[in-house]
């Protein structure tokens, strides 16, 4: 006599079954959001990335702007969609690292709602003077603020920007102070610095033009490494080791995914990463340096940003307006 299958059986069936149907993924399109307008370092790094991982796939990967909130409103809509590994999202640092402590009624826990599929791409910040400033290097400047009254001012992109945290990190490592001024942006924030309103900001590698062109005179960077763009520029950690600062964009899908679809788009991202085209593309586009880490590295730098930036938005008070 046939007896019914067991409750033990009929799982292990539906576990090899699933197990065999994610090792067939994609087998549809996939929705890659990005958390701002078309242009700027997010767009243009999925749109690279997208246009080989489609390749390597054999599917499309559809780039969606879903701009707003500072980035919380892609984070939504990835960490609630099914935990297949057909929506992910392209995000950076500070939407995973330092939102989550200036945002009190966000709707995502970055680090509970979302899981990492591979790091893309970093950058470094870049220390930069108005020229009318009477500094020529980073030490002349650190002694000037020191002796300036009243204090300098310096521009960021906004209150709780990762702009205003890498200023308010210098100021305590140096012991200085320094007058925080919120722009709407970067942009914004590089205009005033050019036209004199402030005399210092951390811009980003794409302010190169300036700098080369004489109005802005940069100074130092923020990474642990020189900048290839600037190999002549020190590190902050040369004067204040410890210092650190590098911007990072990552791509996630919602928690849940499975580990198979997991791995696979980090093992396909990191070999699109290693191509020589897509490192020469997404430098072209302000300086991006492709950013190849295992998962457990990834989880760990999420992990440590999160708890540093944390650490500085309590000490020093930030608010967002």
């Amino acid at each position: 006599m046939r007896t019914a299958p067991s409750r033990f059986t009929a799982l292990a069936f539906a576990a090899l079954f699933s197990a065999a149907s994610w090792a067939q993924y994609p087998l549809r399109p996939i929705k890659l959001i990005v958390p701002i307008p078309p242009g700027g370092a997010p767009d243009i790094s999925a749109r690279v990335i997208g246009q080989r991982l489609s390749e390597l796939l054999g599917q499309p990967v559809v780039v969606e702007n879903r701009p707003g909130s500072n980035g919380n409103i892609a984070m939504d809509l990835v960490a609630k969609s099914p935990p297949d590994g057909y929506t992910l999202a392209l995000l950076a640092d500070s939407m995973i690292t330092i939102n989550p402590h200036l945002y009190k009624e966000m709707q995502t826990d970055p680090l509970k709602d979302l899981a990492p599929v591979a790091s893309v791409v970093s950058n470094q910040w870049v220390l930069s003077v108005n020229p009318s400033v009477p500094v020529k290097n980073f030490r002349e400047f650190v002694e000037h603020a020191r002796q300036a009254r009243p204090p300098l001012a310096y521009a960021s992109g906004g209150n709780g920007s990762i702009h205003q945290l890498a200023m308010e990190m210098l100021k305590q490592r140096a012991g200085i102070d320094l007058i925080h001024v919120p722009y709407k942006g970067g942009a914004p924030a590089a205009t005033a610095t050019v036209a004199g309103e402030v005399a210092a900001m951390f811009s980003g590698t794409s302010s190169a033009p300036q700098i080369k062109a004489g109005r802005l005179r940069a100074l130092a960077v923020t990474g642990s490494q020189r900048s290839a763009l600037f190999p002549d520029l020190p590190t902050i950690s040369e004067f204040y080791p410890g210092y650190e600062v590098t911007i990072w964009l990552g791509l996630f899908a919602a928690a849940g995914t499975p580990e198979a679809v997991l791995a696979k788009l980090h093992a396909e991202v990191n070999k699109v990463l290693a191509e020589a085209e897509t490192r020469s593309r997404l430098n072209a586009a302000g300086g991006l340096e492709t950013y190849v880490t295992t998962a457990a590295e990834f989880a760990a730098l999420i992990r440590r940003d999160y708890e540093k930036y944390g650490k500085l938005v309590r000490d020093v008070g930030v608010k967002v307006d």
